[in-house]
């Protein structure tokens, strides 16, 4: 394993793991087994159509295979960057400027499939020759596969503590995405470790634009971060 140091785009530098060669094959011999099941299941199916000609048979063969084509591309869109054999071996799908991949990019790992899987395992063999760990579809997206074991602390994390009887200030927070409020939280304890006030105000001005709040109670940028973290996280875990 290599740690893979993501780049945020408020240049703060967030160090995951990469997952290793082994661990994504196992994830995809997984995810293998499971169309495989699928496929054997079906088979057992297809002799209720017997009786229909043989357009027809092709037509439902056709739409019965869709789930096993996009099993990957619909699940780690789904599941934040995780298909069921991502989930059991908790590697995850990021994107190596620190946001949550989107639709377009996980689309573009799909289709590399073709190269990385179907070309003599290629994108094995790629991963096994490059630092990140990344497949040919992986380098297209602009993603990396992380390994999610070994948490870090609540320091490192969105989470907060919250008072029984807290009173949330910005309801607009509902807004941003567990991956805003986690570069936030990063960029805010870097700018305070270093003194840095004038990253601090580019990052009100950030999260005011992003969330859309509209009038600021907090007289200081640091107590207005705050208080947009523990709203977060009260809305988040109340929801």
């Amino acid at each position: 394993m290599s740690e893979l140091q993501i780049n945020t785009t408020q240049n703060v530098k967030i160090s995951f793991i990469a997952a290793g060669p082994g661990e994504r094959l196992l994830a995809f011999v997984i995810d293998m087994a499971i169309k495989i099941g699928y496929l054997m299941v079906l088979g057992n199916l297809f002799g209720v159509f017997e009786n229909m000609d043989e357009w027809s048979q092709i037509a439902i063969n056709t739409v019965l295979s869709f789930p096993v084509v996009f099993y990957t591309l619909v699940l780690e869109f789904m599941f934040n960057g995780q298909t069921l054999g991502k989930r059991i071996m908790k590697i995850r799908v990021v994107k190596i400027d620190g946001y949550q991949a989107s639709f377009s990019d996980y689309v573009v790992r799909w289709f590399f499939r073709i190269a990385d899987i179907y070309i003599f395992g290629l994108g094995f063999f790629v991963m096994s020759m490059n630092k990140k760990t990344q497949r040919i579809g992986d380098m297209a997206a602009g993603a990396a596969v992380i390994v999610l074991k070994d948490q870090v602390n609540m320091s490192h994390t969105i989470l907060e503590d919250l008072a029984d009887n807290y009173i949330p200030t910005y309801p607009n927070v509902i807004k941003l995405s567990d991956n805003d409020a986690r570069i936030i939280k990063e960029t805010f304890q870097n700018s305070k470790l270093t003194n840095d006030y004038k990253t601090l105000i580019k990052l009100r001005q950030k999260v005011i634009e992003v969330a859309g709040i509209k009038e600021v109670k907090q007289s200081s940028d640091m107590e207005f971060i705050k208080v947009i973290l523990k709203d977060y996280n009260f809305y988040t875990q109340n929801m």
